[in-house]
Parts: C-alpha cells; structure tokens; sequence
C-alpha cells in the first residue's frame, strides 16, 4: 500500500507542473494589463510603465514564472495589486465559508443521493423506483440559479426561516452557523445528490444480477445483509469515482452559491480579482483549485486500493 501510495503522489508531480504551466499561460495571454486597471484614463503612459516596472510586469515571463513559481513553493502567494495586502491575508477570513459550503455540500449529496440511490435498485421497477427517478432528474434538469432564486423567495423573505444573504462564522453559534450554510449547501447539492442516486441505482441493478449475490441469497443470508454488505460493496467503486469529480464541481459551485447568496469565500475573491485583473490573487486560487483536484483524486485512489486491494496490482 505505502508503495502504490508514494507512486501515486510521484505521479501527481507532472500534472501540477503542467497546470502551473496553464495558469500561468491563460493569464498573461489573456487581453488587457493589471497596470492600466489601477490607473484612470487620464494617467500618463510613464506612469503606468513606472508601475508596471514596479510590479515586475515589464520583465520576461520566463522570469515572471520561475519568481512565481519559487514564491509559491515557499507559501508566498504574492500581493494584491488593489489591496495591496498578501494574497494568504485575504484568502484566510474567506476560507471558512468556503470550505463549509463545499463539505456540507459533499455531506448532503452523498446522504441524499446514496440512500436514494440504493432504495430505487430494493424496489426496481416499482412506483418507488419510479418517484425516486423522478426526483433525481428534477435534480439533474432544474438550473441552479433559479432553484436559489426559488429557495430565498420561499424559505427567506416569505417563510424568514433562513438568512436570504450572507454568512455567520461558527464561531458565533452552531445553530446561526447551520441556518447560514442550509439553503447553499442544498442548492449545489442537489445536481450532484441525483447523479449519486442515478449511478448508484444502476452500478447496484447490475451487482444483483451476479452470480456470488445469488450464492449469498441460496446459503440463507438476509436479504438486507446480502444488499448492503455483499453488493452494496462492490458496486462502490464507480461510487467512489464518482466522489472525487462531484467534490470539484462542488468547489466550481460555490463560486455561483457565494455570489447570490452574498457570502463572502474564495469564489467571490475570485470573480472579484478577475474583473479588477488582479493577477497575484486569480494564480493563487487557480493553482489551489488544481492542487485540491489533483489530490482528491490521489485520496479516491488510496480508496480503491482499500476498497479492492486488486487495483495496486
């Protein structure tokens, strides 16, 4: 195990690399220049070139890289251009909702979508099966935007059970923490929720027709214990597939939750430092993106070993 996971990780090298190598790329080619941002239209082109040089803007991007590359190794994400504050300084306050949002999210999903999943392929082609179906592509077809629309209309300004905008950090109360969280979590949940219920209810079907889970069944075993413990297992692995690409889309989805419902994480810090072409802060949370996509998937290939200790081989 501790040789397949030590590959593993050599292999997740090259990939950082080459996504360092992208990042960088899409946002130097990308038209316009961070220095004529923080200047009006009235500044004179020697002042504008004064700060480019100030900023390293007017060096070779060979070199630009290599500094960014070396200070980010080092933990020293840069400088905002507008705030002139370190980009770890701003991204620290925001880290908490955002990392909220996407573990609740991930938590709501599986406990929704899983069960479900697993309840369709008990009562296959039954009208439970039907209503569970149904549920899940409601979930798969109704745009988000306008299910969050819907949810602070109804839960927010008509029912005033949740907060309509905005983010309570916990440490000031579980309860006001939790009624922050519901609605967003619930929103970018309920997409990945039904692509759980839909895989998991059609890698189970397929597991049920093998021939070990009609051995289990002919030895006496219940019929519960035969669904959980012997298919259920087995038809984990596109689950756990499943797990590393729905925890991204996750991550993507807080952008969209944090902008409508005006809680301030590392999504609107983003959309923010792309319009104002602040180029320290918009590295920083792509290449962070990328580190957490490449390692959620290293943790789901641990889990396959474990799960089926055939796949290190």
């Amino acid at each position: 195990m501790q040789q397949y996971i030590a590959r593993r990780i050599l292999q997740s090298v090259p990939i950082i690399a080459i996504v360092a190598v992208i990042s960088f790329a899409l946002i130097h080619t990308a038209p316009g220049d961070a220095a004529y941002m923080l200047f009006s239209p009235n500044t004179s082109v020697a002042e504008i070139e004064a700060l480019r040089h100030e900023l390293g803007l007017d060096r070779p991007v060979v070199v630009q890289f290599a500094d960014w590359v070396t200070d980010f190794a080092r933990g020293d994400f840069g400088t905002g251009l507008l705030s002139k504050q370190p980009v770890t300084k701003l991204m620290k306050p925001r880290l908490e909702a955002t990392i909220s949002i996407t573990l609740w999210g991930m938590f709501f999903s599986i406990v929704m979508g899983i069960p479900l999943g697993m309840l369709a392929a008990w009562k296959a082609h039954t009208l439970i099966d039907r209503a569970v179906m149904l549920v899940a592509v409601f979930g798969l077809s109704v745009p988000s935007f306008w299910l969050a629309f819907i949810f602070v209309w109804a839960f927010a300004l008509k029912l005033s059970i949740f907060p309509a905008i905005g983010y309570t950090s916990i440490s000031e109360g579980l309860w006001p923490w939790m009624q922050s969280l519901i609605m967003p979590c619930f929103v970018i949940s309920l997409h990945s929720g039904a692509v759980y219920a839909r895989m998991t209810r059609s890698t189970m079907l397929e597991v049920l027709q093998e021939d070990y889970v009609r051995t289990a069944r002919a030895k006496g075993l219940a019929e519960m214990k035969v669904f959980v413990r012997h298919a259920f297992k087995n038809a984990s692995i596109p689950i756990i597939t499943l797990l590393g690409f729905l925890f991204i889309g996750l991550i993507t989805g807080t952008i969209f939750v944090e902008i409508v419902f005006a809680i301030p994480g590392l999504g609107r810090l983003l959309v923010d430092a792309v319009n104002a072409r602040d180029v320290p802060i918009v590295q920083a949370l792509l290449m962070l993106t990328a580190l957490v996509y490449v390692y959620v998937n290293l943790i789901v290939d641990v889990i396959y070993a474990y799960v089926d200790p055939r796949i290190r081989y």
